[in-house]
């Protein structure tokens, strides 16, 4: 599953990356945790993404949730844009193609 978590900070870029990084930190010591990253924008210097993935819903969930990971989250998630942040992952690609298809465990076959 994907985590995307975007941002509009009001402070300046290298105090937010800094922020950010420490946010991402603490999230990789988290169980379940696959990779993330945090990124700024080309087009908006203003606009950054916080892009996790995870092994499952519930180890996100779980993840966002440890006291650590809220101590350094919950300031940042003031400057956080509201819309759905938790993605589930149907179709992976690599350099060769299309590598995997699986259904939704929300919804019957969409493809």
């Amino acid at each position: 599953m994907i985590g995307i978590l975007q941002f509009r900070p009001t402070e300046d870029g290298s105090s937010f990356r800094d922020r950010g990084q420490a946010v991402l930190a603490a999230l990789a010591e988290r169980a379940g945790f696959i990779r993330g990253s945090l990124g700024r924008s080309t087009d908006d210097e203003d606009a950054w993404v916080l892009l996790t993935e995870w092994e499952s819903v519930g180890a996100y969930r779980r993840g966002l949730g440890g006291y650590d990971v809220r101590l350094l989250l919950t300031p940042l998630m003031a400057q956080a844009l509201d819309q759905p942040s938790a993605f589930e992952q149907l179709v992976w690609a690599g350099p060769e193609g299309i590598q995997e298809v699986r259904d939704s465990d929300r919804a019957p076959d969409e493809r």
